[in-house]
């Protein structure tokens, strides 16, 4: 399940669909872009505690991975624990493969 995650991660970071980091998935959710919020197993608790804030506010489903932030980071290319997935096509394949 993991590596299949990973991988469809790749795809949405070459095709343009996520957001990476906390300002830009804050930003994508306050705009109503933001699907699917997958956060990293090793966020520290303010971080996990911050973004859910926002994540609640705007009603954005939000899913802690079983993958580190630097297995997301090697995935898309950039080392990030928060990523905002917006497309729903992908947003749907990741919860499915999430909850594997």
């Amino acid at each position: 399940m993991n590596e299949k995650l990973l991988s469809l991660l790749g795809i949405a970071r070459r095709a343009g669909r996520l957001s990476l980091g906390f300002d830009a998935a804050t930003e994508s959710m306050q705009k109503g872009r933001c699907r699917l919020l997958l956060l990293a197993n090793d966020l520290s608790e303010r971080t996990v505690r911050n973004i859910t804030l926002s994540a609640r506010q705007t009603e954005t489903p939000t899913i802690v991975t079983d993958s580190t932030m630097q297995q997301l980071g090697a995935a898309v290319g950039k080392t990030t624990g928060i990523i905002s997935v917006n497309d729903n096509g992908f947003a749907d394949k990741m919860r499915t493969l999430c909850t594997e």
